[in-house]
């Protein structure tokens, strides 16, 4: 159960990506013809400079949308997973009972009237 929801808050995300792409995707490409123009009549080619930011923003949501930027992610988790486990420890090891226990007795909420 838990398995079919990630996979449907994976699939939204995509989603997600890949409609932002179509408003981003216009947006960039008016301005790439814009500034372009702009540096063209001007003659300054530093209207062409915020080409370069949005062109990677343009690239990392195609990658997301369309790419195979998923597979990488999934990739390097299970990389991470095999290999750098420590990376996943909790602070002081794993909850125990005692430890829960503690906790209850020193909440006010837990205690008994």
């Amino acid at each position: 159960l838990q398995n079919l929801m990630r996979e449907r808050q994976v699939a939204m995300q995509i989603a997600s990506t890949r409609e932002f792409l179509k408003y981003f995707g216009t947006f960039f490409g008016l301005s790439a013809v814009v500034l372009t123009t702009g540096a063209m009549k001007k003659k300054n080619p530093a209207f062409l400079m915020p080409i370069l930011p949005l062109s990677f923003v343009f690239a990392y949501n195609c990658d997301m949308g369309y790419g195979t930027m998923l597979q990488r992610i999934k990739g390097e988790a299970e990389n991470i997973l095999d290999t750098q486990s420590t990376l996943l420890e909790l602070p002081k090891g794993p909850l125990t009972f005692e430890d829960l226990e503690k906790i209850r007795s020193q909440t006010k909420f837990f205690r008994e009237k």
